[in-house]
């Protein structure tokens, strides 16, 4: 977002639907603004003037460019195979509030597995069959059907890491998904 306006002291703020935090204060920032949006959601942008200015009864004319650019995956990622031949999978991750996500796994074949974590537990997938979770540390380990599909997703994925996950003696896991066949 660009936002210019006739008058110095006009400004622009960003707020996501039902928040009131800003995402965005012009007042603080500047007149631009580049950075992620909720992935769902409405986003207001509220124009006005600082209260010296609007108690002077000033007013001001005002041009405001938007532009979007991007996928909605926030993390996204090829993963190597670790058994027999090297073959790339893709895994995206759509994050939402109070530990929720959608992680998007692509299968070798190309099919898309999405699975949503509800407050970090996996609670649904696109599957008819019945999803089930087991925890093991801070991975996730994934089983839909009768064990024909599992999937090992870590935590750090899922919620957008820990401190002790990127702490100097433990770094980020180098494989955030693994695919058992």
């Amino acid at each position: 977002m660009h936002f210019k306006g006739t008058n110095p002291p006009s400004r622009f703020s960003a707020v996501g639907a039902g928040s009131t935090n800003a995402l965005f204060i012009g007042g603080l920032f500047g007149h631009r603004f580049r950075g992620l949006l909720p992935s769902d959601g409405d986003v207001s942008v509220r124009l006005h003037l600082t209260r010296a200015a609007a108690r002077r009864d000033a007013s001001s004319s005002c041009c405001l460019r938007l532009g979007l650019s991007g996928t909605p995956f926030h993390p996204s990622s090829h993963i190597p195979r670790g058994f027999g031949p090297v073959l790339t999978r893709q895994v995206s991750v759509i994050r939402r509030a109070k530990q929720s996500a959608t992680v998007v796994l692509t299968t070798p074949v190309g099919q898309k597995r999405p699975v949503l974590f509800i407050q970090g537990k996996a609670v649904a997938s696109d599957q008819p069959d019945t999803l089930s979770e087991r925890r093991r540390g801070d991975v996730s380990v994934v089983t839909l059907g009768d064990n024909l599909e599992r999937y090992a997703i870590a935590m750090a994925l899922v919620l957008g890491g820990c401190s002790r996950f990127r702490s100097p003696s433990r770094p980020l896991p180098s494989v955030m998904v693994r695919f058992f066949v």
